[in-house]
């Protein structure tokens, strides 16, 4: 990075006595992972790319719906009606306001079998994932090869953020031995305010930054809860591993060992996910042949199609109704 660069693009931020000079510097050679690239993973993504952090990578399976604009702010009304990988659509975006530094897509489902391929080489992790499944499995990793990472989550008014280093702070596994029962919240049962998510971003971004630039001395040890419609924030101390954890003291990984795994995963709504790896998938020679059952169209990512149902014999509208019926997908990395 040359020292005009440093002076025009990211004056303000050198400005800060935090970072300086030196601190950019580090920021501009640093790699980071973003597991999902929804709602909180495109907020962490922009400010980090902003921020000038030199590598970045953005790992997420799903596609740009219509219902993820109002929170997700890196996609636009486009990328949804083009029905873009999250990842391909972020890179684009980050791409046009920030083309100096490196951008590594990955459309894929972080899983125990590419875990080691797709977060190889990387200094820092950022939870952007909307399950603890995941965040299990990036703990085991990062516990294992003693990797910090930031947990970020949100929900209706709630959001939440811990930061953890391996061998100094609490793991997840710490503080939740166990996922959480029961039925969870979700952003298609609770809903999600956008100005949560951005808040657990910005915290995250925040800590990130302080890491990647060596201010270990400022990072927060606790896990930072807020709930901004209801004005209730909490904390809850993590600053030493537990004694007895599994991950931290057994050094049992479990998620990493693909205990729990799903057989197969489902991406949003009328969706599917197919994982084939021993052969490619045509899109365009699906399309042809689903043209004569419904309305069909793909991109070199992604095929969707609407199938026409008639109503049964007793229902009241004798109009045809169009349900989408599969979406399938190629892998990208």
């Amino acid at each position: 990075m040359t020292s005009l660069e440093l002076e025009e693009r990211y004056s303000r931020q050198v400005l800060f006595p935090g970072i300086g000079v030196e601190g950019q510097r580090k920021l501009a050679n640093a790699r980071i992972a973003i597991v999902g690239c929804g709602a909180t993973g495109s907020a962490l993504a922009s400010l980090l790319a902003r921020s000038g952090v030199g590598t970045i990578r953005i790992i997420d399976r799903d596609y740009v719906e219509p219902s993820n604009l109002q929170r997700q702010s890196l996609f636009d009304e486009s990328d949804a009606a083009e029905s873009l990988p999250k990842a391909i659509a972020a890179v684009r975006k980050i791409a046009a306001f920030n083309s100096q530094i490196v951008l590594e897509p990955h459309v894929a489902d972080l899983i125990p079998a590419n875990i080691d391929s797709l977060l190889a080489g990387i200094d820092l992790i950022l939870d952007g994932t909307d399950n603890f499944e995941t965040r299990y499995l990036i703990n085991d990793y990062a516990v294992k090869f003693s990797l910090p990472w930031i947990y970020s989550a949100a929900v209706g008014s709630y959001c939440a953020t811990l930061n953890v280093l391996p061998g100094r702070t609490a793991c997840l596994a710490c503080l939740f031995p166990e996922a959480p029962g029961g039925a969870l919240d979700t952003c298609e049962t609770a809903g999600i305010l956008n100005s949560a998510v951005n808040l657990a971003a910005s915290l995250a971004a925040t800590e990130a930054l302080k890491l990647l630039t060596g201010a270990s001395d400022h990072l927060r040890r606790t896990l930072l809860s807020f709930d901004l419609w209801r004005n209730q924030r909490a904390e809850i101390v993590a600053d030493h591993p537990r004694p007895g954890c599994r991950a931290c003291g057994a050094r049992n990984f479990i998620h990493l060992a693909g205990e729990g795994r799903p057989h197969i995963t489902l991406c949003g709504r009328n969706s599917v996910q197919i994982h084939e790896r021993h052969r490619p998938l045509n899109l365009a020679q699906m399309t042809e042949r689903l043209k004569p059952h419904g309305t069909v169209r793909h991109n070199d990512f992604v095929l969707k199609f609407w199938q026409v149902c008639f109503p049964t014999a007793g229902r009241s509208s004798r109009e045809p109704r169009i349900w989408p019926w599969l979406a399938a997908s190629t892998p990208v990395t």
